[in-house]
Parts: C-alpha cells; structure tokens; sequence
C-alpha cells in the first residue's frame, strides 16, 4: 500500500481565503454587478487540478463561509459551490486534456449552473425579480478564467502544492 504525501495544503486555505477577500472587498457600484465569482472559479481550479484534495465537502464548507461573509440565505453558496466541484471531478480528466479555451466553455456552464442555483433560491425566499446584472458574473468570470488558471497553476508549481 503506497502513501501519498499531501504537500501545500496552506496554499490551498490561502487562495482559498484570498478569493473570499476578493468577493467582500468593496466596489463602486457601477463594477460591483460585474464582480468576478472569484470562490467559484479557485474552487473549480482545485477540484481540477487536486480532486482527491478538494471536493465537496471543502466546498460546501467554503460556500457557507461565503455566505456568511456576505449575509445570504445560509447553505446557497454551500449548495452551489458543492454542486459545481462535484461536476468538476466529475469531468476533472477530460478537461484536464482540453485546451483553455474549451476549459473556459465549460467553466461558463458550471457558473451559469452556480447562478440558476442561486436564483433558484432567491425565488424560493420569495426574491426571485432579478435582471440581466445577476448573471454578468458568470461572464466576467469565464473572461477571467485563463488568468486564473495560469496563476493558481504557477502557485502550485512554485509551492510544490500535491
């Protein structure tokens, strides 16, 4: 029986903490509609990247953290978070192989998913009138996915993160 040696696990906290700073942080009104979905899109990087690390139970945990953070329906983010990781390891090998603009389609739905969610909720608290701001995250997010990606990809590298 071999034993994996599990390295950068504070690294992983760490980005993890940074994204949930990232989506406090205070914006002018006019970009806070366009504010990225930045938990989502370090979530799905690890679950791609370390599935055996980070699964849904991290991300459940991280999503009723962000919620929280950001004073909504307890368990929506939880909810949505762990649904979205579960599709990623779900399909971890095949988008592990595609180049990042294929990468960037599927992340598109997993968000577009994380919203539906989301909405879904809001409608059942009886907060179900949005418009087309609600779902400009989901398309800043996708934009950004590539840099993301690259970052967090050269983080594990440079930290060894297993």
């Amino acid at each position: 029986m071999s034993e994996t040696t599990h390295r950068g696990g504070w690294v992983i906290i760490m980005t993890i903490l940074l994204s949930l700073i990232l989506t406090i942080m205070p914006l002018p009104e006019v970009i806070s509609q366009w504010r990225p979905e930045w938990t989502a899109l370090v979530l799905i990087y690890w679950a791609l990247a370390l599935p055996d690390r980070v699964g849904v139970g991290i991300a459940w945990c991280v999503g009723i953290l962000q919620d929280v953070l950001q004073v909504t329906v307890l368990g929506a983010h939880g909810l949505a978070f762990a649904l979205i990781v579960y599709l990623t390891v779900q399909l971890y090998q095949r988008l592990r192989l595609v180049p990042i603009w294929q990468q960037m389609i599927t992340v598109f739905i997993l968000l577009l998913i994380n919203r539906m969610l989301l909405l879904w909720i809001r409608g059942v608290m009886g907060d179900g009138d949005v418009g087309w701001q609600f779902w400009a995250p989901a398309v800043t997010s996708t934009l950004i996915w590539p840099l993301v990606f690259l970052t967090l990809r050269a983080v594990r590298r440079r930290f060894r993160v297993q």
